[in-house]
C-alpha cells in the first residue's frame, strides 16, 4: 500500500499536469476561432473563382485546357501520382494524424502501380513517411501552423509547376475538413486534372442572359484563373485541417483533464483512508501505551 507521502506527491504530479493539459486546451481554443475567423473572410473569394470557372463552361462547354479532362471524358490516367498530405506539426491531438496517414496510405495502395510523389505539410507527417522509407520532396518543408494565403500561393506554384513539367499527372489532396462545429473527416481530393462536373451551377447564382466577353480569350482566362482557383482549394484545406487540428487537440485535452479529475478524486480518497489509518494506529498505540502504564503502576 502506498503511503501518504507518496499519494500526496501523486497528487500534486498530477495537479501539475491538469493545469498543462487546461492550458493547452485554452490555446487551441483561441487559435481555433482566429482560423475559424480567416477561413470565413477568404472562403468567398474561392466560392467566386469556382463561380467564374463554371461560367466560363457554360459559354462554352467544349472547351479544352491541360488542366481539365476533355470534354465528355473521365478516363484512367496512368503516371506519376502527387499527393498533398496535411499533418500537424506535432501529435496530443488524438487520432487527427493517424486518420490523415492511413488515408494517404489507402490512396497510395489504390494507386500502387503508379509512381508516387509525397509532397506534405507538417512535420509529423514528414517524419513518419521518412522513418518508414517514403522518399518526399526534400525542398518542400512547410509548417502547419497559422496557414497564410501566401504559403498556399507557393504550394500551388510548386505544384502546378509539377504537372506542367509532367513529373506529376494527377494531384491528390489528403486533408481533415470540419463537417461541424466539432466534428471533422479525413478526406481525399482529386485536383488536377479537374472534372467539368465538379464545376456545377452555384446555389443562388444570377441567370445573366447578356454573353460575356473575355479578353484575350476563353482559353487565356480560363488558363489564369487555375492557379488562383488552386491556390484558393490549398488554403481552404491548409486552413480545415489547422481548424480539425485544434478541435481534436481541444477534445484530447479536455478529456485528459477530465481523466486528471477523475484520479485525483480516487487518489484523494486512498490518501483520506491511508491518513485517516495512521491516525488510528497512533491514537490505538497511544492507548495501548498508556493502558500499559497504568497496569504497571497498579501492580
Amino acid at each position: 500500500m502506498s503511503t501518504t507521502n507518496e499519494l500526496k506527491n501523486r497528487i500534486e504530479g498530477i495537479g501539475d499536469i491538469r493545469k498543462i493539459t487546461k492550458a493547452m486546451y485554452l490555446i487551441a481554443s483561441r487559435k481555433l476561432s482566429k482560423a475559424k475567423a480567416d477561413m470565413d473572410r477568404t472562403r468567398p473569394y474561392y466560392e467566386a473563382l469556382k463561380n467564374e470557372i463554371h461560367r466560363i463552361f457554360r459559354v462554352d462547354a467544349m472547351i479544352e485546357s491541360p488542366y481539365f479532362y476533355p470534354p465528355g471524358s473521365a478516363g484512367v490516367l496512368h503516371g506519376p501520382c502527387g499527393f498533398l498530405v496535411i499533418t500537424a506539426d506535432k501529435g496530443l491531438s488524438g487520432a487527427y494524424n493517424q486518420n490523415v496517414i492511413k488515408e494517404t496510405l489507402r490512396v497510395m495502395e489504390e494507386h500502387s502501380g503508379d509512381e508516387h510523389r509525397l509532397f506534405v505539410v507538417g512535420e509529423y507527417g514528414r517524419r513518419y513517411f521518412s522513418l518508414h522509407g517514403y522518399e518526399i520532396e526534400k525542398s518542400f518543408l512547410y509548417t502547419a501552423q497559422n496557414p497564410t494565403m501566401d504559403r498556399a500561393r507557393e504550394i500551388a506554384s510548386t505544384l502546378l509547376n509539377q504537372y506542367d513539367e509532367g513529373k506529376i499527372v494527377r494531384l491528390y489532396v489528403i486533408y481533415t475538413d470540419m463537417t461541424g462545429p466539432v466534428e471533422e473527416q479525413t478526406r481525399c481530393q482529386r485536383l488536377m486534372p479537374f472534372h467539368r462536373a465538379d464545376f456545377g451551377a452555384v446555389e443562388g447564382e444570377r441567370e445573366v442572359k447578356e454573353p460575356f466577353e473575355f479578353i484575350p480569350s476563353l482559353g487565356d482566362v480560363l488558363h489564369s484563373i487555375i492557379p488562383s482557383y488552386l491556390a484558393g482549394f490549398i488554403y481552404s484545406a491548409l486552413t480545415d485541417s489547422f481548424c480539425s487540428e485544434q478541435n481534436a487537440r481541444m477534445l484530447a485535452m479536455d478529456s485528459a483533464s477530465s481523466n486528471a479529475d477523475d484520479l485525483i478524486s480516487r487518489l484523494t480518497v486512498e490518501y483520506n483512508h491511508e491518513r485517516q489509518g495512521t491516525i488510528t494506529r497512533q491514537i490505538t498505540e497511544m492507548s495501548s501505551g498508556v493502558r500499559a502504564i497504568r497496569r504497571k503502576k497498579e501492580e
